[in-house]
């Protein structure tokens, strides 16, 4: 259907050479140079669009009231109000639905033609973290289900055996570290005796191991997350109520990861023939919110929109209260709960990976230029 739409209005462009046609019919001809047919998504919480509402016992979930308030479908299990970076990343890209979450049993036959999301909130990239979350989907896990179940239905339904010929035509996103950090290394999961320094060599080469697995089925464009300035908050501010400002060793380990992140994109390509990668500097993006809100459109950086259950309620800090208070003026505000950013600053991060000529925002260059490749 899309095919034949497009070629018609092709023809209606031509009938406009010879004056049958206005000039204004051609304007929604579809933007030519995307050679992205969808995204595979991987990560945790900031990329997930649904998939722990379908785990059981899982405990990082968002599948209520208020989340999703500004969604078109309502609580979906994104962890925010509206939509996710993912979400807005593919209206941008023109793929013309969301991408589904995989464990719904309904993402099966022609769903998954434009991807699947395999994220899960409260994992990490090692399979250690998020045990305290219940059941969650590791991202060791998460490419063993893209490699295992919907892979060999994506060759089925696209009528091709041939892997590395289909997958080259998709983005591959990947969104995942903090929670190695809060849901791991900090609560002292790793070990007295291990270093920062240490802890994120390892992630770093975990995660290494894993891009080049999914290299090996296929992929071949790359878009690789930050993690954001946790320590900046209302979590982090909540459990430290004496510090002035951020909390600094929580983004000093997001600082280091993300420099490790960004240098893994030129020291992994030679091992990944074919392959092109982009780092997304989302920290600095929502760092440059924080430390200056209104002259970016915002006003409140460091409160969550949500009402939030704290520890001392025998919460998290993370999550609204299900059916809690909202704040009204939600595309004023950095935070939606107590980690996950508001609909508003995920448009920031999405059009700025998107588009952005900037490289300390995107490495070596956007996602936009990446689809073209």
């Amino acid at each position: 259907m899309i095919m034949i739409m497009s070629q018609n209005l092709s023809l209606f462009c031509v009938f406009l050479i010879f004056g049958l046609l206005t000039p204004s019919t051609c304007l929604n001809t579809p933007k030519k140079g995307y050679k992205t047919k969808g995204m595979f998504v991987f990560g945790s919480s900031l990329v997930d669009n649904g998939n722990n509402n379908f785990l059981a016992n899982s405990l990082a979930k968002a599948d209520f009231s208020p989340y999703g308030v500004d969604f078109p479908l309502g609580p979906s299990g994104r962890f925010t109000n509206g939509e996710n970076v993912i979400d807005i990343l593919g209206k941008k890209l023109k793929i013309p639905d969301y991408i589904p979450p995989f464990t719904d049993p309904s993402t099966r036959g022609t769903k998954i033609v434009r991807g699947v999301n395999f994220a899960s909130g409260g994992s990490g990239i090692l399979d250690a973290t998020g045990a305290l979350a219940g059941n969650v989907t590791s991202l060791n896990q998460q490419i063993n289900n893209f490699e295992k179940v919907t892979l060999p239905e994506l060759e089925l339904q696209l009528g091709s055996n041939n892997s590395k010929e289909i997958l080259s035509k998709f983005l591959f996103v990947v969104g995942s570290g903090g929670n190695d950090y809060s849901l791991n290394y900090f609560l002292g999961l790793a070990g007295s005796n291990v270093s920062l320094e240490a802890f994120t060599n390892t992630l770093t080469s975990t995660l290494s191991t894993q891009l080049k697995r999914l290299h090996e089925l296929g992929a071949r464009k790359f878009v690789l997350m930050a993690i954001n300035p946790n320590g900046c908050s209302p979590m982090a501010l909540a459990r430290v109520p004496t510090q002035e400002g951020c909390v600094e060793n929580l983004n000093r380990a997001s600082v280091m990861f993300n420099a490790n992140l960004k240098n893994l994109v030129d020291d992994i390509r030679p091992q990944m023939p074919g392959s092109n990668l982009v780092f997304v500097n989302a920290y600095k993006m929502m760092s440059d919110i924080i430390r200056f809100p209104r002259s970016r459109g915002f006003r409140e950086a460091s409160s969550a929109c949500c009402e939030v259950r704290q520890v001392s309620e025998g919460g998290t800090g993370i999550l609204c209260k299900r059916g809690g208070s909202i704040c009204p003026n939600r595309s004023e505000y950095v935070f939606f709960d107590g980690l996950h950013p508001t609909e508003a600053v995920n448009v920031v991060i999405a059009t700025k990976a998107f588009s952005s000529p900037l490289r300390d925002e995107v490495y070596p260059f956007n996602v936009r230029k990446l689809s073209q490749i």
